[in-house]
């Protein structure tokens, strides 16, 4: 699979979320649990999510997994128990799509970790993935999601 990678610089993002810790077997169970939670709350507070809901990945350990599940919000809204009002930093990012089911985007970051090498940039650790789409709505062939690596 052939893929178009890019470095984009962003601004400061505001977004509702929950950050935890979580094995990668129960994050599906999680996930679906905590957007409902900050859907209904974002929409209670009179506002709608402002683009896709994502995952933030601050390491890589399956057991211990630190995650950060949110969406985006056109302006500061202050959190509620668990939720919390957090920022998508602004600065450099490594990005790649990938169409397809969740569990083959593997060549994706695979590839694209290469390829941040080979333009001299070193990843702070952190990774987000946008959801465009759901399994619940469309086949797992169509679902399209956005790796972003943050950037140093």
């Amino acid at each position: 699979m052939s893929y178009i990678f890019q470095i984009v610089e962003t601004e400061r993002q505001p977004v509702l979320s929950v950050k935890t810790t979580t094995s990668v077997g129960n994050l599906p169970n999680l996930v679906g649990t905590v957007y409902g939670s900050i859907v209904n709350y974002i929409v209670e507070s009179g506002h709608e999510p402002l683009g896709p809901a994502f995952i933030a990945y601050y390491n890589m350990d399956m057991e211990n997994l630190i995650v950060e599940i949110g969406f985006p919000v056109a302006i500061e809204i202050e959190g509620k128990g668990d939720i919390m009002l957090s920022y998508i930093p602004a600065g450099k990012k490594a990005t790649g799509f990938h169409k397809g089911a969740y569990n083959e985007i593997c060549p994706l970051y695979e590839n694209l970790t290469i390829w941040i090498n080979q333009k001299g940039y070193e990843p702070t650790g952190v990774v987000y993935e946008y959801y465009y789409n759901s399994p619940q709505e469309i086949p797992e062939s169509e679902l399209l999601t956005k790796v972003e690596f943050m950037l140093k």
